[in-house]
C-alpha cells in the first residue's frame, strides 16, 4: 500500500528492494551534505540552500533528541527482500492538531494558514501555510524559524519534540509536496531525507521517538522510526479529520483512533499486545485526547455537549463533564501534565477548564479510578434525590474556569509549562496565554496576546 524511499548518510549503491507481498518498496539514494539555513529562508528544489545559519535556530533544534539521518535510514544488513513487514500481534494519539478550511490571505499579505499543531510537550507549535512552515516557542512567545518554499503549500507539519526531524505533507491549491506523501524533513540538512507514499491523501501524522503513525481516510499505518518498517495497519471508519493520538512515554506505547463503528474508539496497547474497543458516545466521535502516559482518554461527540474520560487500560468510564447545553463542534481536548485538569475548545468561542476527580494511583502502572465521593451522608442523600428526580443536565459537572474568545475562528488549546496556565492558538493567527485560579475558578486572566501571522 505504501512505498518508502530513504536517503542515507552513508552512500551505498542505489538499489531497490521489494517485500514479497509487494506492499512496500525501499530505495536508496546517495546523500550529500547541505548546510543549515538561517531562521528565515527560502528553499528551492533546484538550488542548494544558503550557507548562513543563525544561533537562534538552536533554541528549537537539538534540545531533546538528535535523530540524525542514520536513525531514519535502512542499514543494508537489515534488509530482507523475502521478509514481509513484521505484524503486531493484537488479539483485540495531544492530539492537538487542526487542519480545517484554510484562512485566506488578506490585503495585508499575510500567509494562508492550512495547519496548526502543538508539539508533543506543548512547548512549541508549528504552522503550515501556502509558503512553507514556521515553528514558534510558546513561553516566551516568539518565532524560532521558518522555511519558505517557492510557490508551494504545506498542509501538515508534525514536530518531534524540539529536535531537527519533522514530518511534513503538502497542502493547499498548490502543494509543495504531493498530499499523498509524508516527507521526513531534517532541518540540519534543510531537506527531506525520506518519504512515505500512499494511494490516498494523508490526513494526519503522529510522531514518537520510535514510531511514525500516518493517518488516511480509512486506514492508519504504524512504522518503526529507525528503519521505516511497517509494523501495523488499522482499518477505521471514515476519518477525514485524521483523528489519532499516541502516548509519549518511552515505556508505554498506546494508540487511540476511531473504531469500526459510529461512536466507538479503538485503543491499541502495544506493550500488552491488547486491543480495546470502547463505545464512547451514541453519535460520531468528533475529537479525543490521550494523556502523555497513555492512561486517560477524553472523548467528545458531534453533539459537543458532554466530554467523557475513560481509562485506556480497560475502557472504564471515569468521569463525565458538561461543556454546555447547546450543540457545539469540539475543536480540541487537552490533559494537563499532572492529569488534574482537562481543557476544551469549541466553536462557541469559550475555552473551558475542568477539574478531573480521579484517583491516579501511585505509579504509571496503576489503573485510574474515579475519586471517592464525599462521606457526608446529608450531601449524599440530597444528591441521590436530585439525580432521581431532575434531568441529568441539572447535576452535571461544569467547568471550573473559562476564557472567552471572539467567535468565528477555530482554536486549539494546551496547558502551558507554567503552573495553571493555558495556551490557545487560533486559525486567525491569534496566540493567547492565560492563567486560571484552581480554587476560585471563574474567568481566566489573560497574560499574553499576539498574532503570529502578522508580517514583521
Amino acid at each position: 500500500m505504501a512505498a518508502v524511499s530513504i536517503a542515507t548518510s552513508s552512500p551505498p549503491r542505489p538499489k531497490a528492494i521489494s517485500n514479497r507481498d509487494g506492499n512496500t518498496s525501499v530505495s536508496f539514494t546517495e546523500d550529500s551534505d547541505f548546510p543549515s539555513q538561517s531562521s528565515e529562508s527560502s528553499v528551492s528544489p533546484a538550488q542548494p540552500p544558503p550557507d548562513e545559519e543563525e544561533e537562534e535556530e538552536e533554541d528549537m533544534i537539538g534540545e531533546d533528541v538528535h535523530p540524525h539521518p542514520e536513525q531514519v535510514s535502512l542499514p543494508p544488513s537489515s534488509l530482507s527482500p523475502s521478509s514481509p513487514p513484521a505484524a503486531v500481534t493484537a488479539p483485540s494519539r495531544l492530539a492537538m492538531t487542526m487542519s480545517p478550511s484554510p484562512v485566506s490571505a488578506g490585503a495585508t499579505g499575510t500567509p494562508t494558514l492550512f495547519h496548526l499543531s502543538f508539539n508533543q510537550d506543548c512547548g512549541c507549535f508549528a504552522t503550515g501555510t501556502d509558503r512553507g512552515f514556521r515553528i514558534y516557542n510558546c513561553d516566551p512567545f516568539r518565532e524560532i524559524f521558518r522555511r519558505d518554499f517557492d510557490g508551494g503549500g504545506i498542509g501538515v507539519v508534525e514536530m518531534l519534540f524540539r529536535c531537527n526531524i519533522l514530518a511534513i505533507v503538502g497542502g493547499g491549491p498548490q502543494p509543495y509536496y504531493q498530499p499523498n506523501k509524508v516527507m521526513i524533513w531534517d532541518d540540519h540538512q534543510s531537506r527531506c531525507i525520506g518519504e512515505l507514499s500512499f494511494r490516498s491523501e494523508v490526513r494526519a501524522v503522529r510522531l514518537r521517538r520510535d514510531r511514525i503513525i500516518v493517518v488516511l481516510d480509512h486506514k492508519i499505518f504504524v512504522y518503526n522510526f529507525a528503519d521505516l518498517k511497517l509494523v501495523h495497519q488499522i482499518e477505521t471508519v471514515p476519518n477525514p479529520k485524521g483523528l489519532c493520538a499516541v502516548s509519549q512515554q518511552q515505556a508505554s506505547l498506546v494508540l487511540v483512533c476511531p473504531g469500526g463503528q459510529k461512536g466507538q474508539i479503538r485503543v491499541e496497547m502495544y506493550g500488552a499486545k491488547k486491543t480495546k474497543f470502547v463505545m464512547a458516545h451514541d453519535s460520531r466521535i468528533a475529537c479525543f485526547a490521550l494523556s502523555q502516559d497513555g492512561r486517560l482518554i477524553a472523548t467528545a461527540s458531534t453533539k459537543g455537549t458532554l466530554i467523557r474520560i475513560f481509562s485506556a487500560m480497560d475502557g472504564t468510564l471515569l468521569q463525565e463533564v458538561r461543556r454546555g447545553a447547546d450543540r457545539a463542534e469540539i475543536y480540541s481536548l487537552a490533559f494537563s501534565a499532572d492529569m488534574h485538569w482537562l481543557a476544551v475548545s469549541s466553536d462557541k468561542g469559550t475555552i473551558h477548564v475542568f477539574s478531573l476527580k480521579l484517583n491516579l494511583g501511585l505509579t504509571a502502572n496503576d489503573k485510574p479510578r474515579p475519586a471517592p465521593e464525599t462521606n457526608n451522608p446529608s450531601v449524599g442523600s440530597s444528591l441521590s434525590f436530585i439525580k432521581g428526580v431532575l434531568p441529568k443536565y441539572f447535576h452535571s459537572e461544569w467547568s471550573v474556569a473559562q476564557f472567552r474568545l471572539p467567535e468565528g475562528s477555530q482554536y486549539i488549546v494546551a496547558f502551558g509549562h507554567q503552573k495553571n496556565t493555558v495556551v490557545v492558538l487560533g486559525m486567525d493567527g491569534s496566540f493567547y496565554r492565560c492563567e486560571f485560579d484552581p480554587v476560585s475558578g471563574g474567568e481566566m486572566k489573560q497574560l499574553a496576546c499576539y498574532n503570529f501571522l502578522r508580517q514583521e
